[in-house]
């Protein structure tokens, strides 16, 4: 059987400012435990490291930079870039924690060279996961000062001229790593890990909810009503955010779970990677199609209970502000 092919990846995510402390809590390990994730092993985090460290938190670092650089802002702008950079699995494997750091530095040498080292707040290698790699977080500040995510990153033909760009920095340092095939080809969008991830802990949440619902009956309605509100509550308010990040990726998984006859067959075969990958796609598909009848499952008065316990949450918030 030939070796699989080893890459270098960089993927970009652009962010408002609302996400930074979500982020930074992701980032720099500073929740006791994370239940959306369960591939984080805590008890590995003592080997995550900094490349960069940043000197106070995401949000403050955020404006800061945008405040002494003098750029305009809109409601809008894309405030910062997460970026994460890994290799495929089987680079990884058997190298060493030295060899490991090594990699990721000449990463951050290259982002450094590409963006400006003044722009990166943060840049921490996660070694608690399945597979090592960077979350890297940049202001996309232009060298005359301007807020412009669209100049640094471009458009789909740049964004490929940046991988082609990574590739060949990284394979110079690592000469085992082969260039990807490019988005421009293949026509297809990267659906991030986090969103299977989430949309798995929302499914595992749901059942337990449902069968609380099925136990409504008429002599119990208003003490199982309370209870249900109470496990409901905080799980609907994370279940529309997540069908809402859906929606942006619903064109990328319609092309990517098209023409399944045959699919499972293929993925039982293994008889490349991208069929596994539709699967999983699939699979994803079919679990937020489910989601989203939950939402419609629950009672009417329910779900307009929840709405209103939301916006009057988002209402208390302000003023607390």
């Amino acid at each position: 059987m030939a070796e699989k092919a080893q890459h270098a990846i960089l993927r970009f995510t652009k962010q408002k400012a609302g996400p930074a402390g979500a982020l930074e809590a992701h980032h720099e390990r500073t929740k006791e435990q994370y239940a959306s994730n369960p591939d984080i092993d805590l008890t590995r985090s003592k080997y995550n490291f900094h490349i960069i460290q940043p000197t106070q938190k995401y949000r403050r670092e955020i404006d800061a930079r945008i405040k002494a650089a003098g750029c305009k802002t809109r409601k809008d702008s894309t405030m910062f870039v997460d970026t994460l950079i890994t290799a495929s699995p089987e680079f990884f494997a058997g190298r060493s924690r030295s060899d490991i750091q090594a990699y990721f530095t000449e990463a951050v040498a290259f982002m450094e060279k590409k963006i400006g080292r003044g722009n990166i707040f943060s840049a921490v290698v996660h070694m608690d996961e399945k597979t090592p790699h960077l979350h890297l977080c940049f202001t996309p500040i232009t060298k005359d000062g301007r807020l412009s995510a669209k100049e640094i990153l471009g458009n789909r033909a740049q964004l490929s001229q940046w991988q082609d760009e990574f590739h060949a920095h990284m394979s110079k340092a690592f000469p085992v790593l082969q260039r990807g095939e490019s988005a421009l080809v293949t026509k297809r969008r990267h659906i991030p890990t986090w969103l299977f991830k989430q949309s798995v802990d929302l499914t595992r949440q749901q059942r337990a909810i449902e069968q609380a619902v099925s136990e409504i009956g008429r002599m119990n309605a208003g003490k199982k009503r309370d209870e249900i509100l109470q496990m409901v509550g905080p799980y609907f308010s994370r279940l529309e955010s997540h069908l809402g990040q859906m929606k942006k990726y619903q064109a990328t998984i319609d092309y990517l779970t098209q023409e399944n006859t045959g699919l499972r067959a293929q993925a039982r075969d293994a008889l490349n990677g991208e069929s596994d990958r539709r699967f999983e796609v699939l699979q994803l598909k079919k679990e937020n199609e489910r989601l989203r009848r939950f939402v419609q499952s629950i009672p009417p008065e329910l779900r307009e209970t929840l709405k209103q316990q939301q916006r009057g949450n988002r209402h208390k918030g302000k003023f607390e502000r």
